[in-house]
């Protein structure tokens, strides 16, 4: 298995340089005082630490356009739904790659080379999943075969609605056949009793959150690194841990700005300067701080010991692309409907 290598073009200094510039270029075709951000379910803290800084370098080189950014959060899914049945979105910032590719092929809001417009495939910070336990770690959880043992309850959202889900899915199926690479029924059996284990499917990552945290369901929250960090931050750190399986898998974090909606909405400068933004140091930092893995050398070094060691694998690597994934796993039919219902057997 190859280890994971991230594209550093465009980054450091010169990004910067490019952001800034391109407020300066654009400034003088902006028109639109407003920008809606359509994201991801628990991306909300983040994109309020983000959108300010934003706002006041934007509001600085163009005083006559004061911005004002607005959000909008659920599932990933659920939010390029949103968008094919008429939300006006300007940007999206999402968790995986089809619910923005989603927009091509139904909505054709995007080009087909949409991954191409930006750095790193269009993602400017990735992530992977972590599992958060209780105080002490009760029952002793450290690797995704703890997940399927009888006495272990799981929550984690619906894979048919998020992106978060769908990682959750995948990183478990692509550590069972590291494991297993020549059986595949087992690694067929160890994902049925996997999801056996779930004790409520909530439609995105805040459901499930919710749910472990405050209704007190199940033994494991498994969730986005960025996101069990943030949990334990604010609701005790010695009541959760967090646990890092040795095997996991790479979680892109893909932006797009939706190019029919920001001609239609006047936009398109000050959406295409805030995708940028993203990459900048300035933005990076940020990103950082909230335990997401960025591009920046610089930053990723300075939050070294925030990110414990995972060899992780791409989705690719062990699934093929994105829409085999998507027919094969998650559409009607699939693979994921046909485990839940053996199992309610």
């Amino acid at each position: 298995m190859k280890s994971v290598t991230i594209k550093n073009n465009l980054l450091g200094g010169w990004v910067a340089l490019l952001v800034w510039g391109c407020l300066s270029i654009w400034s003088a075709n902006a028109s639109a005082a407003e920008l809606l951000n359509s994201s991801y379910d628990i991306g909300r803290e983040l994109f309020s630490s983000l959108n300010p800084e934003f706002e006041k370098q934007w509001n600085k080189q163009n005083p006559q356009d004061k911005l004002s950014i607005k959000q909008s959060h659920a599932g990933s899914s659920k939010q390029a739904l949103a968008i094919l049945h008429g939300l006006r979105a300007d940007v999206v910032t999402y968790n995986q790659v089809p619910d923005v590719q989603i927009l091509n092929e139904r909505g054709n809001l995007i080009p087909a080379d949409w991954q191409q417009r930006l750095p790193n495939n269009s993602s400017p910070y990735y992530s992977t999943m972590a599992f958060l336990v209780r105080k002490d770690n009760p029952k002793n959880i450290q690797t995704w075969n703890d997940l399927v043992r009888n006495d272990v309850a799981l929550v984690f959202p619906n894979p048919k609605t998020s992106g978060n889900g769908r990682y959750t899915y995948l990183a478990a199926w692509g550590a069972f056949q590291q494991q297993n690479p020549h059986e595949p029924e087992k690694v067929r059996q160890l994902m049925q009793r996997f999801l056996q284990n779930v004790t409520v499917f909530d439609t995105g990552g805040r459901g499930a959150t919710a749910s472990f945290i405050e209704r007190g369901l199940g033994d494991v929250l498994i969730s986005f690194e960025s996101e069990v960090n943030n949990i334990r931050k604010q609701y005790g750190e010695d009541n959760y841990q967090i646990i890092m399986p040795p095997v996991n898998i790479l979680a892109e974090f893909p932006v797009a700005w939706l190019d029919k909606n920001i001609e239609k909405n006047g936009t398109e400068a000050v959406a295409k300067a805030y995708l940028n933004y993203l990459y900048s140091p300035v933005a990076q930092q940020i990103i950082a701080g909230f335990n997401y893995r960025v591009l920046d050398k610089e930053v990723m070094q300075a939050h070294q010991a925030d990110f414990p060691a995972t060899k992780l694998f791409r989705l690719e690597e062990q699934f093929g692309s994105w829409p085999e994934v998507m027919k094969t796993h998650f559409s009607a039919g699939g693979i994921l409907e046909q485990l839940l219902a053996e199992g309610r057997e």
